[in-house]
């Protein structure tokens, strides 16, 4: 992935929470120090549904070898925008999507509202822009 300043929403950039990086090695039967590295990174982002701008909280994923030092490795090394992120929770600005819990609605909630009101800035606690692609 490649971090930008700007904001273009036709580039699919997320912001990402660079303290939520978690994983795990699973080593493979190729042999000695081969592994995949199966990494997870809270995300947010705004998207275009039907001409309405939505904001959208999940998560991206990514296998890797080697395994990264850190979250912007991790986001460095995360080249494959083929399925992009997993959504959990959509805001529109009048009704919430999402197959969560009460609790945890209300916790997307609590991100997304001010997210959208404030298109499009990134979000507090949040690292932005980055998106796949060449550069």
């Amino acid at each position: 992935m490649i971090r930008e300043d700007k904001f273009l929403i036709s580039r699919k950039p997320y912001a990402v929470d660079l303290n939520s990086l978690r994983g795990s090695r699973t080593d493979t039967p190729q042999g000695r120090n081969d592994y995949t590295y199966d990494g997870t990174i809270n995300a947010v982002w705004f998207r275009r549904r039907r001409g309405v701008t939505v904001a959208c909280i999940g998560h991206l994923w990514d296998l890797q070898h080697p395994e990264p030092a850190d979250a912007r490795q991790f986001l460095e090394q995360h080249t494959d925008g083929r399925y992009g992120g997993d959504t959990h929770g959509r805001w529109d600005g009048d009704s919430y999507w999402g197959n969560v819990t009460l609790a945890e609605q209300q916790r997307h909630l609590a991100i997304l509202q001010p997210m959208l009101a404030n298109y499009p800035a990134v979000p507090d606690g949040y690292d932005g822009w980055w998106r796949f692609g060449p550069s």
